[in-house]
């Protein structure tokens, strides 16, 4: 989360602290149901989702998220439409996606043909999470030419939603296809996308990646636990005795996403990263580890979660905290759900809330951001007013600033 900065002079702090205290507690009670405002106010917000200032840009998209759908979908429509500002198109798709309104798919599917990179990369996050059989020849021909190292990921995603949706054969074999050729960090999304979507179809493809030393072996590993079939334990098994040490974290996770051994699974990986935290040059080992855990959490083990807080909570040492923020945040923008079971048994939240905090503005992710904001902001209106879970939703609202 945005740090305030020193500034010099008392009087000046003084005031600076003041200042920053009015605004918490002028936002500490979050409204009880979204607030119309005028269209002047509404536009001047809309305008301001490009500004410089990260204050501006929030407030901005603050006052955006909290008006009724009805006056603010049609004027984020216009502006996706028709603002000479290319970011201030882009926010305002994102957050167009959080209303969870029918007319936003029209929008979407214009972008997907637009030169603007932002807006094109929004659309294919939609379409994964709103698959659209009439859309799959057209993802299909996109990914012939779509060489945006910012946008391919979230077309791969999309497509690989499509085959798990409508078990098409040419676009499980296209995806296959792209899991073997190109550069690596377009493989690494294919590979992951295959395994988020559990692509049983690809485990062959993805096996043989897992069995060569290289870059992407911890990805096809991690893949390869989250797609099964039981038959890839024996794959597995066999790369216990023979990869490299800095794979073994990602070994470890796959057998236990295939349901095998998994306390002592996860018991090798909490030690891993304790140890690469006690001992400096282990990092990257530190990372695969934290990375397992991670993966883990994703698909919905809530036992990761007390370790990462236990190690990353009291530490100091940026080579640990960093990857930690970053596997809590990626947990609670993937399984959203997990992480709100996980937080309301919790006595004390805020330095989870702290942790992933951090994480949350380091992960460059605006579109599932938002789609956590929205699940979490129509959980709270939805919520009885003195609920736990109204309280909870409460605090995330705070903690996160949005």
């Amino acid at each position: 989360m945005k740090r305030t900065r020193r500034v010099a002079g008392g009087v000046l702090l003084l005031f600076f602290g003041l200042g920053v205290l009015c605004t918490a507690t002028a936002r500490a009670q979050e409204p009880s149901r979204p607030q119309p405002v005028s269209a002047a106010q509404l536009q001047a917000a809309i305008d301001k989702l490009g500004d410089l200032k990260y204050e501006s840009r929030t407030d901005a998209s603050r006052l955006v998220r909290r008006t009724p759908a009805a006056q603010a979908v049609p004027a984020l429509i216009q502006a996706v439409s028709n603002h000479t500002d290319g970011y201030v198109r882009y926010r305002a798709l994102v957050l167009l996606s959080g209303f969870n309104d029918p007319r936003a798919k029209d929008v979407m599917r214009e972008s997907l043909a637009t030169p603007n990179d932002r807006l094109r990369s929004v659309a294919f996050n939609y379409f994964e999470y709103n698959p659209d059989r009439a859309l799959v020849q057209t993802l299909a021909n996109a990914l012939e030419k779509e060489t945006s190292e910012f946008v391919r990921p979230a077309l791969i995603r999309a497509l690989a939603a499509a085959a798990a949706s409508f078990g098409d054969p040419s676009v499980r074999q296209l995806l296959v296809r792209e899991a073997a050729r190109g550069q690596d960090f377009f493989r690494s999304a294919v590979i992951e996308a295959l395994g988020d979507y559990k692509a049983t179809y690809a485990a062959e493809a993805i096996a043989a990646i897992a069995k060569l030393d290289g870059p992407l072996q911890s990805d096809a590993v991690l893949a390869l636990g989250k797609t099964g079939p039981p038959t890839m334990i024996g794959v597995l098994a066999e790369l216990q005795r023979t990869a490299p040490r800095q794979v073994q974290p990602s070994i470890a996770a796959a057998i236990c996403g295939l349901g095998v051994n998994c306390a002592t699974h996860e018991n090798f990986l909490v030690e891993t990263i304790k140890f690469a935290d006690r001992n400096l040059g282990f990092q990257e080992l530190l990372r695969t580890a934290v990375g397992g855990l991670a993966a883990l959490g994703v698909a919905g083990r809530a036992e990761v979660f007390d370790p990462l807080l236990t190690i990353g909570v009291p530490s100091r040492q940026e080579s640990t905290r960093a990857p930690i923020t970053l596997a809590l945040a990626t947990i609670a923008l993937r399984n959203t759900g997990l992480l709100i079971s996980v937080l309301e048994k919790m006595a004390d939240r805020a330095p989870a809330l702290e942790l992933i905090g951090e994480g949350f503005d380091m992960l460059e992710e605006d579109y599932a951001k938002e789609r956590f904001f929205a699940l979490v902001r129509r959980t709270y209106w939805d919520s009885a007013e003195a609920s736990p879970t109204r309280a909870l939703m409460q605090t995330l609202i705070g903690k996160l600033d949005f």
